[in-house]
């Protein structure tokens, strides 16, 4: 389990467009936005990433960086970038599903065509939303074992905005008894 305050496992990817992504390079002013979605078979995935690719210059005023992230392969995350149009969305691809583990991602085994017609993989993540310091701990994270009722990204920005000019500090930090 990933916990509050603390370092977040490693994390590199390729990306379509934007060389290979490592986290712990990362350098936002702010937090780097993690967003790991099922894949191209997912219609709400499809919807999700395009509000988030419109919310792009918004999270860059507050100096967020953000990468959307799938165990699809390159063809699929192509083809998956198509759909959004989102040209600025990094789209990392290629997770492997060891990794997707560490960060506490749910695993789901291929059931066959999705509503969009779209074949799913024998295995994939479900999806995850986390907001990492530039100090690469973990700041905020929220995982699913099913395709909807994701975290809302306007509400995540009124959760930037409140943290930064509060400097409210990360939550769920206790591990005692």
């Amino acid at each position: 389990m990933l916990i509050p305050r603390k370092p977040v496992p490693s994390l590199q990817v390729p990306t379509l467009a934007h060389g290979p992504f490592d986290l712990h390079k990362e350098t936002p002013q702010s937090f780097s936005l993690l967003v790991f979605f099922r894949g191209l078979h997912c219609p709400l995935c499809i919807k999700y990433l395009k509000e988030l690719g419109q919310l792009l210059p918004d999270l860059a005023e507050r100096g967020v960086s953000v990468i959307a992230i799938s165990s699809d392969d390159e063809a699929r995350a192509k083809d998956m970038a198509t759909r959004v149009g989102a040209a600025d969305l990094r789209f990392g691809y290629n997770l492997p599903l060891s990794v997707a583990r560490q960060w506490g991602l749910y695993i789901s085994e291929g059931i066959g065509k999705t509503s969009i017609g779209i074949e799913e993989p024998k295995l994939f993540a479900e999806p995850g939303v986390f907001l990492i310091k530039p100090d690469h701990t973990l700041y905020y994270g929220a995982v699913q074992t099913m395709p909807f009722a994701r975290p809302s990204f306007a509400d995540l920005m009124i959760a930037i905005d409140f943290s930064k000019s509060k400097n409210y500090p990360a939550r769920g930090e206790y591990t005692g008894a």
